[in-house]
């Protein structure tokens, strides 16, 4: 009876050992697949706001995912008129594609509006220059957009306005003209043109 007991609890042991170790596998594939394990270097950049970027979100080189946001703080003092840091998280081995960047911006992707760090070159700029923080290009802001519309249309309705002017003023030269044909033809017939003028 004892032997059939210690073999229930050696393989109840063995069981719970192999659970945690399935569990510790899993959770080291998904973390080396989501850089996780992967030697990281850090760069700070500095925005104005950051609408709605949130740590972990997706930093990307021409598409390709390089690396996470690791936190977003405020700073003590604006540098540059910037007072949000965000601290970036990038892959070791993207850092030659990173030093031949030289815009940082955060944007919008997806239906959901999801938030992530884009990262590209700019040949009218320099490179980075990781010793010092990175000045960031603030998100559009929906805001904004809407004040850009509004203006726009605004606008556009002034200019509509300004044509349909123009249009009137060329209907009644038309009727004018048309007149002045009518008239001029109506004394070349009776053969009185000269008594016109």
């Amino acid at each position: 009876m004892e032997e059939h007991s210690t073999a229930k609890k050696f393989s109840a042991g063995l069981f719970f050992i192999t659970g945690l170790g399935l569990i510790a596998m899993i959770i080291f594939i998904i973390g080396f697949d989501r850089g996780l394990t992967q030697p990281k270097f850090q760069v700070i950049t500095l925005f104005n706001q950051v609408g709605g970027l949130i740590e972990g979100a997706p930093i990307r080189i021409s598409g390709v995912n390089v690396g996470v946001v690791g936190n977003i703080d405020f700073l003590n003092q604006p540098i540059e008129d910037r007072s949000l840091k965000v601290t970036l998280n990038i892959f070791k081995k993207y850092e030659f594609e990173f030093r031949k960047c030289s815009r940082i911006g955060i944007k919008t992707e997806g239906v959901l509006g999801q938030k992530l760090i884009e990262i590209s070159e700019d040949h009218s700029r320099k490179m980075f220059d990781v010793s010092k923080p990175i000045i960031g290009e603030d998100p559009l802001d929906v805001e904004d957009m809407a004040a850009v519309i509004t203006r726009t249309a605004v606008s556009l309705q002034k200019t509509s306005e300004g044509a349909n002017e123009v249009v009137t003023q060329w209907k009644n030269m038309s009727l004018k003209a048309k007149r002045l044909m009518n008239r001029l033809e109506e004394k070349l017939v009776e053969g009185n043109l000269f008594k016109v003028f």
